[in-house]
């Protein structure tokens, strides 16, 4: 139940931003901290955990510190949000089913 982990760490509305952030393209810690509310400390600890967490990796250039997104950490949550709708859609195939054989035995 990994992404019972990654739900928790993301129910941070800062560490969705930084993720968020991050969906373009590489970025060093003072381009994601730009604008957020919080400071530039306060996003590194973010950044900290969201790589703990598998969802960032960091790697250096000279003395910055560029940080992209790990999507191989959200497919543990991706496949637990799948299942949710091949449930839905084999519940829709029965429901699809069962009216065509009620219209079919009514002619």
């Amino acid at each position: 139940m990994a992404y019972g982990s990654t739900l928790a760490v993301l129910a941070d509305p800062t560490r969705r931003e930084v993720l968020e952030r991050l969906r373009a393209g590489p970025r060093p810690v003072n381009a994601i901290a730009a604008g957020l509310p919080v400071s530039r400390p306060a996003v590194s600890q973010h950044l900290k955990v969201l790589k703990e967490a598998g969802l960032v990796e960091e790697r250096s250039e000279g003395v910055r510190r560029i940080y992209s997104v790990r999507r191989e950490g959200l497919l543990e949550l991706r496949v637990w949000l799948d299942s949710f709708w091949i449930d839905a859609l084999d519940a829709f195939k029965l429901e699809a089913e069962k009216s065509y054989k009620a219209k079919k035995g009514k002619r």
